[in-house]
């Protein structure tokens, strides 16, 4: 019986492999690998569930992000599917999409866009916690598409009220929708060509939806030159950035015609994202 399998004991054996891989967090990683993969945690191991995890365990040991082993990770209320058609989604999005919320209920919105909307995790976020309003989510990329899609399947009712378009930013959107739109909100590509990335994010994630040209404000420009036509009076654009972007985003804004402009912090104090206000 001191020998027998158990899946505390495939637990500590995993983080110490996950450890000599150089994983960043090896015991958080090794809880969530077996808590996927075991049925019951006080169970038998068995064949089955062991090799679920050993093959979930090998992707993470080689460096795979642990979001696209599980396939799955928790944004705001939604647990979503992610794989490496998109970005994975993270804790400072979450802000951007509660500011873009704030904004809608301030409002009393009832349509919104989400530029660049990958997984779904903003469109959806804004459809199921604001329950009068319509979003169009807007992706260049039709596999991201395909996460977003599946992952509006999973939300319900409220998904009646969501609407994904693939195209180039404001340019996929209906003419009629011109003025219109009570608040956009982008998590665009931000980081500038060249610029180091961590390796996990370099290796991993789509770097389509990462590069933005030399200063990494390419689209970023876009957005915010072009939301002024979309926008109603009064409305709000909401738009996530590098910290050392900020003060470039908010002349831009300016420059764009928006008369308030704030730049606000992420849960790490950096400054995360503007809310830019006609």
């Amino acid at each position: 019986m001191a020998d027998e399998l158990t899946w505390g004991r495939v637990q500590r054996e995993a983080a110490d492999e996950l450890r000599a891989a150089g994983a960043a967090s090896p015991d958080a990683d090794a809880r969530w690998l077996v808590e996927e993969a075991a049925p019951d945690l006080d169970g038998p191991v068995t064949t089955r569930a062991l090799a679920h995890f050993d093959a979930m365990l090998a992707r993470r040991r080689a460096g795979e992000p642990l979001q696209y082993v599980l396939g799955r990770w928790g944004f705001r209320h939604l647990d979503l599917l992610v794989d490496r058609r998109v970005l994975i989604p993270r804790p400072e999005t979450e802000l951007v999409a509660e500011a873009a919320i704030d904004e809608l209920r301030r409002l009393d919105g009832r349509l919104a866009v989400d530029l660049g909307t990958g997984s779904g995790a903003i469109a959806l976020s804004l459809a199921v916690e604001v329950a009068t309003v319509t979003v169009w989510g807007v992706d260049r990329s039709t596999a991201a598409l395909e996460v977003a899609r599946a992952n509006l399947a999973g939300i319900g009712r409220a998904g009646a009220r969501v609407r994904l378009v693939e195209g180039d930013w404001f340019a996929a959107l209906p003419d009629e929708l011109r003025g219109t739109v009570d608040v956009v909100v982008a998590n665009p590509p931000y980081v500038a060509t060249g610029d180091a990335l961590p390796d996990e994010v370099a290796r991993w994630e789509p770097t389509d939806a990462l590069y933005a040209g030399a200063d990494g404000l390419d689209d970023v420009r876009r957005i915010i030159g072009e939301a002024p036509a979309w926008l109603r009076e009064p409305g709000a654009l909401v738009v996530e950035l590098a910290p050392t972007q900020a003060d470039a985003v908010v002349e831009l804004a300016h420059d764009a015609g928006f008369g308030e402009v704030k730049v606000r912090p992420d849960y790490t104090g950096r400054l995360r994202y503007i809310v830019a206000r006609r």
